[in-house]
C-alpha cells in the first residue's frame, strides 16, 4: 500500500466512507461528482471500494461500472438526469 492510499483512509470520517461507497455504487452518481464533493478522483474512489469491499463485492462493483457511460459526466447522454427516489415526493399519510 502507498502512502497515497494509506492517507487517503486515515483522514476520512467513517461517515464520508460509507457515502462514498453508496454513490459509487449508485448507477447515475458520476464519479466526477464523487470528486466535487469528497476531492477523490476515480483512481481513488477504485482504491477505496477494494480496500473496503469483499473481492467479490469489489469484482461486481467493477463489471458493474466499467465502461458505464452515466458514471462518466462528459460520457453521458442528456437523457441521464438526476435520480429522484420514488418516495422522495410522496407525503406521509398515517
Amino acid at each position: 500500500m502507498d502512502r497515497r492510499q494509506t492517507v487517503l483512509l486515515t483522514e476520512m470520517d467513517p461517515g464520508d466512507i460509507s457515502r462514498i461507497i453508496e454513490m459509487a455504487w449508485e448507477d447515475r452518481t458520476p464519479f466526477e461528482a464523487i470528486a466535487s464533493q469528497f476531492g477523490l478522483r476515480q483512481a481513488d474512489v477504485i482504491i477505496l471500494m477494494r480496500q473496503q469491499l469483499s473481492s467479490a463485492a469489489f469484482i461486481a462493483w467493477r463489471k458493474r461500472t466499467r465502461g458505464q457511460h452515466t458514471k462518466h459526466q462528459a460520457l453521458r447522454s442528456q437523457a441521464v438526469s438526476r435520480h429522484c427516489s420514488s418516495y422522495q415526493h410522496k407525503q406521509y399519510r398515517p
